[in-house]
């Protein structure tokens, strides 16, 4: 049997374009996270991902196309649509949009709305074109790992998840973004900011010349907007800066073993330590890491400094707080 992870070369490029022409799934990489993909056209391939990911039926997934044009296969185009794509796609950027009735709905989690994303890595393009020159229409590709746990940007990270059960994993390195893509739903008269990514709020505005609005219960269901996901198994506590130093002696006092990730000069005291990037693009990028790291470090407790919840901090925020809300009441 061949080796897994296998290096992202033509040839096994190819052989994974065969298996999801086949109904199997492959694991890849993308600019965000790596995806578990799988025909997004075939009901018996989205369900195997659903399946192996332990994913609630309801909860959507997204169909990764080469461009704007196989996006129009599966959904109506608006203008907006149009405009996002030619600023953003390729890239990290998931627009929600009216399904078209003849469209496949199995990724869609019941809903007569559908999520796609035209991905920029170069395996990820590589493997799209290579399905589309044996058919496809696309790939349906959540993050590959377990529901609800950290999300992975290497290849290892897809096998220390998956363990026996990994499809082919094509290793294509560590993502460079390192966290999901930013989703905007565009099926209502405004726009509307479903989940933060590596666009920002203010490019999104910047380039429809409107106000892009906040979630609310009107929202369609979308990928990775649960408020508990994301999560290590170690309970993760968010502290401001000022209380970091206090609180880990609190902890330690209890006789608890404490990890920290913060920004330099802060939580001496912490048995374990990473420093968190004073850059929020090179603190997304290494958040997973992080997380992954700290949680095999045998201590009781993360401890995480409180970054700002907007701009461009904005995604390492939204990360965090579903983080540790997904983590909350483990020991």
């Amino acid at each position: 049997m061949a080796s897994n992870p296998r290096p992202a070369d033509a040839q096994a490029i190819d052989e994974a374009a065969r298996r999801l022409a086949d109904g199997e799934l492959v694991a890849f990489p993308t600019e965000t996270v790596y995806g578990l993909g799988a025909d997004a056209a075939s009901e018996r391939a989205v369900a195997a991902v659903y399946r192996l990911k332990g994913r609630p039926s309801d909860h959507p997934l997204i169909v990764h196309v080469l461009d704007a044009a196989q996006a129009a296969w599966w959904a109506h185009w608006p203008t907006r649509a149009q405009r996002l794509a030619e600023a953003f796609w390729p890239g990290p950027l998931t627009l929600i949009l009216p399904r078209r009735d003849a469209a496949p709905a199995f990724a869609c989690g019941g809903q007569a709305s559908i999520g796609l994303r035209a991905p920029s890595h170069p395996v990820a393009r590589a493997l799209l074109a290579a399905f589309a020159a044996r058919g496809g229409h696309g790939v349906a590709a959540p993050s590959a790992n377990r529901f609800g746990r950290v999300s992975p940007t290497r290849a290892g990270h897809v096998i220390d998840d998956l363990g026996d059960d990994a499809p082919l994993v094509l290793d294509g390195g560590p993502c460079e973004v390192g966290v999901e893509s930013t989703i905007v739903d565009l099926t209502r008269d405004r726009p509307v900011l479903l989940r933060p990514g590596g666009i920002t709020t203010a490019q999104l505005e910047a380039v429809l010349g409107e106000r892009v609005l906040a979630r609310d219960a009107a929202a369609p269901r979308a990928s990775g907007t649960l408020d508990a996901h994301y999560a290590p198994v170690t309970p993760i506590e968010l502290v401001d800066r000022g209380e970091i130093d206090a609180r880990i002696a609190q902890l330690r006092a209890r006789g608890e073993r404490v990890a920290l990730w913060a920004r330099a000069g802060a939580g001496s005291a912490a048995d374990v330590s990473l420093a968190m990037p004073a850059d929020p693009e090179l603190a997304a990028r290494s958040l997973y890491d992080a997380l992954r790291a700290l949680d095999r470090s045998h201590c009781r407790r993360i401890v995480v400094e409180r970054v700002p919840d907007d701009g461009a901090w904005h995604a390492v925020a939204d990360r965090l707080r579903r983080a540790a809300t997904g983590s909350s009441g483990r020991t």
